[in-house]
């Protein structure tokens, strides 16, 4: 595969010249352009510069206010809401986070919900902002049907991604994101570009029949929850969660308000965040949870969630991000040459 060596900055500077040459304003933009810059500094292909036709499509339809202005409302001591104005979801998560994290410190847990956004990216981005500020973090959101119920021949779950966030002073905080599915959508569309198998179990085809080819599950199929039922109850959870606690749509209900322009859907986000000096070790807490990570990596080839990531860090860092050429060259032409 021929590909483009990118700095961060340059990662940056594309995305953020491709969505302001298409309807967004330099805010929304730069708020995107950080996450995607984020997933390609950590090698997270399948959120960085790959999502940037889809965030442009969005614009171009009109499905999604390039010039939206999340705005803040205050519904409990321990809740915030964020309106997002039919908006991407970036610049409202940098509204929400700090009155989320006022009343954690205040009241020890605090719930933040995102209403009326559209959610493209990895979800370890927001959970691990909180971590580094000393909170322990969750964050959950839907997408559209791709995931069928245990049992089940029909996609009615989202992948619905839920993430974690344990602060680690004087260290990096440990961040856990991962599907209900048993492999993220994006990866599975990656697979196809590039032409690869998946692993089996990620998906079925649209008799029904499990198949490791990408384009059978993408084109009629639908994937599978990781672990069977147990995937599948933390999908259901999920969508729970971010649809009918916090009055915004579920997965399928997404998919029957959108377009079809192959952008994001339009949902919620919700974020718990938990102060743990407010709790019952607040000058041990830490010091504890060391202890189990260090058992944890006593063992030959164990690691830590995240670990990974970070040293992935070290290396775009000094060397940049290889970029799909065609990729590149199509983020290029709608960047306006």
């Amino acid at each position: 595969m021929a590909t483009v060596r990118l700095s961060l900055d340059e990662v940056h500077a594309l995305a953020a010249r491709c969505l302001t040459a298409n309807g967004c304003d330099a805010e929304n933009a730069r708020a995107v352009a950080d996450i995607v810059s984020a997933a390609e500094r950590d090698i997270c292909l399948s959120h960085g510069l790959f999502r940037i036709p889809g965030y442009v499509a969005s614009l171009r339809s009109g499905k999604v206010d390039g010039s939206a202005r999340p705005v803040v409302d205050d519904l409990a001591p321990a809740v915030v809401r964020v309106d997002g104005k039919g908006g991407f979801a970036p610049l409202a998560l940098e509204v929400g986070r700090p009155p989320l994290i006022a009343k954690a410190r205040s009241q020890g847990v605090a719930a933040l919900a995102l209403n009326d956004i559209h959610h493209f990216a990895a979800l370890w981005p927001e959970a691990e902002a909180l971590a580094e500020q000393g909170l322990c973090a969750f964050a959950f959101t839907a997408a559209f049907p791709y995931v069928v119920a245990a049992g089940g021949r029909k996609p009615i779950y989202g992948t619905n991604p839920m993430a974690f966030a344990w602060p680690r002073p004087g260290r990096h905080p440990l961040v856990f994101d991962q599907a209900s599915s048993a492999l993220a959508r994006g990866e599975i569309m990656i697979a196809a570009r590039e032409g690869h198998e998946v692993p089996p179990g990620t998906g079925i085809d649209s008799a029904g029949r499990q198949t490791t080819d990408p384009n059978a599950i993408l084109d009629g199929g639908a994937q599978l929850p990781f672990g069977g039922y147990k995937g599948a109850s933390i999908a259901l959870m999920i969508e729970l969660l971010v649809g009918a606690l916090i009055g915004d749509k579920f997965s399928f209900e997404a998919l029957a308000a959108d377009n079809n322009d192959g952008g994001p859907p339009k949902g919620g986000e919700l974020l718990l965040a938990i102060d743990p000096a407010r709790f019952g070790d607040p000058e041990g807490f830490a010091a504890h949870a060391e202890l189990l990570f260090g058992e944890i990596t006593s063992e030959d080839g164990v690691r830590l969630p995240g670990d990974r990531r970070r040293r992935n860090r070290e290396v775009t860092a000094r060397d940049g991000v290889a970029v799909d050429a065609t990729l590149h060259g199509k983020l290029t032409e709608l960047a306006g040459g």
